[in-house]
């Protein structure tokens, strides 16, 4: 192995992360919550097992296509940020400053305390039962969750990560114990994967579906954000970036069948699916012991976003598009300190503005109602970006090309546009206006990009 892996990526940040740490990352950030949380929420919109089964397929190899792309450009530009990094490439300087704001102040901090107060949910629901939270419980555990974490990733990319490999050994392991027993047992029925469902389908129930999934799909884009911290990345993003995305699909659509074959779906609305299945498998001890793996995976998940997001704050400081002080390193950690703390302190500030004392469980909605069409339009511009440089660095060293090229890319695309299109139609159909507040916030930002120009040109 080449020495010169090692050193700083030219910003002050070590290459310290191997193959089995990026593969862990991806796994790690996108199996969150989702596959334990939203089976439950399809079933309440959607009964017939296949369109279900299709979904999960269909978004899997979505995400597939999007991952093939990614690769392409996470090889050709290695550098911590990587979204930002081709955005800029390709539309300049205003479309990446949007990203990178939003990231900062928008999605990021919306995402993070999300899942830490999903958290504080689990912890009081199985020590005691949500209502020993009290009015300020789940916060006080969010907001405690959040500064352990960035404290630990402050202090190294290693112990960061080490954090997030050993959440996602135990979150598979759960996910695999579950589906194998689960088809081991003889306990379940796989005619309901084909059973006719009662009623209707409606286009609402559907597009709601298809809401849920795209959510659980979300995050696998994430490791080109540390791509500046990987040893060899040339060589070993594209392995790592297909190969985890795969490996998500495959547990994700295996786990849906191992759901379905043990539980109807008329009996899955108001559960944690995941949990009953351990119940009916293995007793009470099962469905605990489920439990706290969920509470593993929301952990190591939330330690993931904070490891890999605080790189865009960085890396548009360090290009001079934001504050200076952002893009500093630690002087001895190595590490982007300033960021992850920002990125912290405003995840608090959210749940300390959004929390309603009266309605301490309305906070987690509140928190995800609007950054999720973020993250998946930047996702569209992201792989977009490879039709632009394919052009505008058409003689640029490409260690990889995406296969199939441009149908790859062209597949996603339009997949995605028509996912999100279903998304804000059955939002606004139900009266929540949230996405188009995302919306608007991106639009938004090009206003202050120019703001931002004259004041630097101003000061110059």
């Amino acid at each position: 192995m080449n020495d010169n892996n090692r050193k700083p990526d030219g910003h002050g940040l070590k290459r310290a992360l191997g193959f089995w740490s990026g593969v862990a990352l991806v796994v790690g950030v996108v199996i969150g919550a989702g596959i334990f949380r939203t089976p439950a929420s399809i079933a309440t919109v959607l009964q017939d097992p296949l369109l279900i089964l299709g979904l999960w397929v269909f978004f899997g190899v979505v995400s597939m296509c999007g991952a093939l792309t990614l690769a392409e450009l996470a090889t050709m530009m290695p550098r911590t940020g990587g979204t930002y990094v081709y955005l800029r490439a390709a539309y300049g300087d205003a479309a990446a400053f949007v990203f990178g704001w939003l990231y900062l102040l928008v999605a990021v901090p919306a995402g993070m305390a999300a899942l830490s107060v999903f958290f504080g949910e689990l912890i009081f629901g199985l020590f005691g039962g949500l209502a020993a939270a009290g009015t300020w419980g789940i916060p006080a555990v969010a907001i405690f969750s959040l500064t352990a974490l960035s404290l630990a990733n402050i202090l190294g990319v290693r112990s960061g990560s080490a954090i997030t490999n050993f959440f996602t050994f135990v979150k598979v392991g759960a996910l695999v114990i579950f589906i194998v027993a689960a088809f081991v047992s003889g306990q379940g029925d796989s005619a309901r994967w084909t059973v006719t469902p009662e009623g209707a389908i409606t286009d609402g129930g559907l597009a709601a579906a298809a809401k849920s999934v795209l959510f659980t799909y979300n995050g696998w884009i994430y490791v080109s954000l540390v791509a500046g911290e990987m040893i060899d990345p040339e060589r070993r993003l594209t392995r790592i970036i297909v190969g985890g995305t795969g490996a998500i699909m495959a547990l994700y659509i295996a786990a849906n069948l191992a759901y379905i074959y043990l539980i109807p779906l008329p009996a899955m609305p108001g559960t944690v699916v995941a949990n009953e299945g351990m119940n009916l498998l293995f007793g009470p001890i099962g469905g605990t012991l489920m439990t706290l793996c969920i509470l593993g995976s929301v952990f190591g998940t939330l330690n993931g976003v904070i490891l890999t997001k605080a790189r865009v704050a960085f890396a548009l400081a360090r290009d001079k598009l934001s504050f200076a002080f952002l893009g500093r390193a630690h002087a001895t950690r190595a590490t982007p300190y300033t960021s992850i703390l920002i990125q912290a302190s405003m995840g608090i500030l959210l749940v300390l503005v959004l929390h309603e004392p009266e309605h301490p469980l309305r906070l987690f909605d509140r928190l995800t109602a609007y950054f999720i069409l973020v993250e998946w339009l930047a996702l569209i511009f992201a792989i977009g970006a490879v039709f632009v440089l394919r052009r505008k660095m058409a003689d640029a060293v490409r260690p990889y090309r995406t296969p199939f090229y441009p149908w790859v890319p062209l597949f996603f695309i339009v997949a995605t546009v028509v996912g999100l299109s279903a998304v804000v139609w059955s939002s606004c159909s139900r009266g929540d206006y949230a996405p188009l507040v995302g919306l608007a916030v991106v639009i938004a930002g090009f206003p202050v990009h120019h703001l931002w120009k004259r004041s630097t040109k101003a000061s110059a």
